[in-house]
């Protein structure tokens, strides 16, 4: 059975998000805990994550939204750790006007190839990032990219309730790799 572990990005995940709901769901989703989610600290947020994986019974898989999307960049550089793969919800652009000051140390994206497989699932509207930022993103780290549409940043904002089309695009990831 593939373990899941949730990164949200800056703020965390309030109960309206997705992440949080498919937690209530399903108790067995862990989320990765850094000191602060309110002023991200990359090092921080690099070795909590790196605990969470390395908690683990078997390789994870790794459910990202926004900033946690960068961490898994920044960590995959750094860490020897193994995880089955990443999703990634909502790629952020450090570039984009809406990117939060705070979470400036994530700037500067690793463009290399992830080892693992990876998903980027993206809305076509999403005032983080612009499609051909994403489509970037998905072509360096080898990602398969995902079109939903016009939902947003895919958070609570996008009245997405449980989200079950994002359920499915796990499950069916999960299941491929």
């Amino acid at each position: 059975m593939t373990e899941f572990i949730h990164l949200p990005g800056i703020g965390n995940s309030g109960e309206a998000h997705w992440q949080s709901r498919w937690e209530l769901a399903d108790p067995d989703i862990r989320r990765f805990s850094p000191a602060s989610w309110d002023q991200p600290d990359l090092a921080d947020w690099i070795e909590a994550l790196d605990l969470a994986v390395r908690a683990a019974t078997t390789p994870p898989l790794l459910v990202a939204h926004s900033l946690g999307c960068l961490l898994v960049a920044h960590w995959q550089r750094q860490s020897p750790s193994r995880v089955k793969g990443a999703l990634l919800v909502a790629v952020p652009d450090p570039r984009s006007p809406a990117f939060p000051a705070e979470a400036a140390a994530f700037a500067s994206v690793p463009e290399q190839r992830f080892r693992f497989p990876s998903m980027i699932v993206a809305s076509t509207n999403d005032p983080y990032a612009s499609r051909l930022y994403v489509q970037g993103r998905a072509g360096q780290w080898g990602s398969e990219l995902i079109d939903i549409g016009a939902k947003g940043h895919v958070n609570a904002a996008s009245n997405l309730g449980d989200w079950p089309e994002g359920r499915r695009i796990l499950l069916d990831f999960d299941a491929r790799i």
